[in-house]
């Protein structure tokens, strides 16, 4: 079986420190065309997730709109259906975030859990015209729990689609609760290297994770930036505080994970003061994290920090944007 990807919250290369926001549209190189959220519609799924407390397909609105809310500000072909039954909530069109977000609100949440059939592989070899229409290279992001009680193999259909379509990743957003759910997904996701599968729980409760799981989904070279959302710095100080110290505690772990790596420090500042005071600043802003992060067992040697002075990247007319553009951010080399 192909290597399995699995996005696991202690492998992820992007941190945020909110936990319950949803998360802000993240920067990246486009990696796909189009893509369609494809939502498992059986009763099964209207059956409760004991941890949320909310029925399956609830959970499933939610995570949408949170994934929704950070996919990149790119052109993209966008679209939203449902398998078990069949239907289209949402065309294929151009993907605008307003209109993906009141289309995934009238997907129903209520509906009997009795008398509707899993016919997960029938009702996806039923797309194969509809695939074949999706601009490459495409993602279909499938929110499913696995299970296939009648019809058709699911697990066959799936590896029927990818030997008659091309440059074509299926997603899993898993809500698997039985043994056959989670292994119908495992054996989905060993299809295609490339393909991500994370558990609907982390989707629904980290921002971390929401991040992590767009930047694989929609775009290339996921895993060089570590953008440290949270380690920021009042003005004029490179004096890190107890939010940016248990930030940077996750981040050493990530980092540990890589030990091949070369890590590079990038500090910043906002746009007040003179070219050359920033210049000091933001390399203080660096080094301070490289200090805290030795502490933390990240060997000197593997570190680099560098002072980029002033920062354009946020609005450094407001406070919140000048806030934002004082910060360090870690590459991988």
């Amino acid at each position: 079986m192909k290597r399995l990807r699995f996005l696991l919250l202690a492998a992820v290369l992007v941190l945020s420190y909110t936990v319950a926001a949803i998360a802000a549209p993240v920067e990246c190189t486009k990696k796909i065309e189009s893509f369609d959220f494809v939502v498992d519609y059986s009763g099964s799924m209207m059956m409760s997730n004991k941890k949320l407390k909310k029925t399956k397909i609830a959970v499933a609105k939610d995570v949408m709109q949170r994934i929704n809310a950070a996919i990149p500000n790119q052109t993209f072909m966008g679209g939203l259906h449902t398998i078990s039954p069949n239907g289209t909530i949402l065309a294929q069109g151009p993907w605008n975030r307003g209109t993906m977000a009141s289309a995934i609100s009238k997907l129903k949440d209520s509906f009997n859990v009795f008398g509707r059939m899993t016919y997960m592989g029938d009702s996806l070899s039923t797309y194969e015209s509809f695939l074949s229409s999706m601009q490459r290279d495409a993602a279909l992001i499938l929110f499913t729990d696995g299970d296939n009680n009648r019809g058709v193999d699911f697990v066959e259909t799936v590896r029927q689609i990818y030997s008659s379509q091309r440059n074509l990743t299926i997603h899993v957003v898993s809500f698997a609760d039985t043994p056959e759910g989670k292994a119908n997904i495992q054996a989905i996701a060993g299809l295609n290297p490339d393909a991500v599968v994370v558990n609907a729980e982390d989707l629904a409760t980290s921002d971390a994770a929401v991040e992590s799981f767009v930047l694989a989904v929609f775009c290339g070279k996921a895993e060089t930036v570590l953008v440290l959302r949270g380690v920021n710095f009042a003005f004029d100080s490179s004096e890190l505080d107890a939010k940016a110290k248990a930030i940077l505690d996750e981040a050493a772990e990530v980092i540990k994970q890589h030990p091949d790596k070369t890590i590079v420090l990038a500090g910043w500042t906002d746009s007040k003061g003179t070219d050359a005071y920033n210049a000091k600043l933001s390399q203080r802003r660096a080094s301070s994290v490289k200090a805290y992060l030795g502490t933390q067992g990240i060997p000197a040697s593997r570190m680099m920090a560098i002072g980029n002075g002033k920062s354009f990247k946020y609005d450094n007319s407001t406070e919140e944007g000048r806030y934002m553009n004082r910060r360090t951010e870690v590459n991988f080399k």
